[in-house]
Parts: C-alpha cells; structure tokens; sequence
C-alpha cells in the first residue's frame, strides 16, 4: 500500500472529514469558552463593585453555555455525571433567566 492509497482510505473511513480541522475547531471552542467564563466573571465584578448590582442576563448565558457542553458530551458519551452536571448548569440557567426577567421588568432593582 503506498502513501496515496492510505490517504484515500484514511478519507474514506473519516467520511471527508479534516481531523486536524475538527480538532482546531473543538480547541478554538474550549478557549472561547473559557474566555466568555472570564470575561463575564470580570463583567459581574465591574457592575459589582461599581453599580452594586448585577445583571443576571450575562450569569444565565454562561449557565447555559455550560449547560449545552456538557448535555451535548452526555448525549455522546452516555456518562451519566455528565446529565447530572448539564442539568444542574440547566437549573442555574434557569434561575439566572428568571432572575433577568425579573431585573428587566423591574420587580428587582437593576
């Protein structure tokens, strides 16, 4: 078997997908979560201390964020820690929405 036959039948058996651009893909997601996770957490800081309020709205997007990663790897992985923590991002979210609506409305002070 020479090079370009094992090319084609690596093609073949990933279905014409790139690993490599699936892998850069999925490291670019986990990078850009964690910065979304950090710059919400100085967003809450800065209103914090500043405004002395928070607003829940930047909270529930990163709960939910959350919430997806980990339901999506349970719906891959089958590992069932991973339904319970999605679920519990899932509950926080939630409330964090609730919480916004809330704030948006004017029932709690903003």
């Amino acid at each position: 078997m020479n090079k370009d036959e094992i090319l084609l039948k690596a093609q073949e058996e990933n279905k014409g997908k790139d690993i490599a651009d699936l892998e850069a893909q999925r490291k670019g997601a986990y990078l850009a979560y964690f910065v979304g996770l950090f710059l919400i957490i100085i967003w809450d800081m800065v209103e914090g201390f500043i405004f002395h309020h928070i607003n829940y709205g930047g909270n529930m997007a990163l709960f939910a964020m959350a919430a997806t990663a980990f339901l999506v790897k349970y719906f891959q992985l089958r590992k069932r820690h991973e339904l319970i923590v999605g679920l519990i991002y899932g509950l926080g979210a939630i409330v964090f929405l609730v919480l916004w609506i809330l704030q948006l409305t004017g029932v709690m002070p903003r």
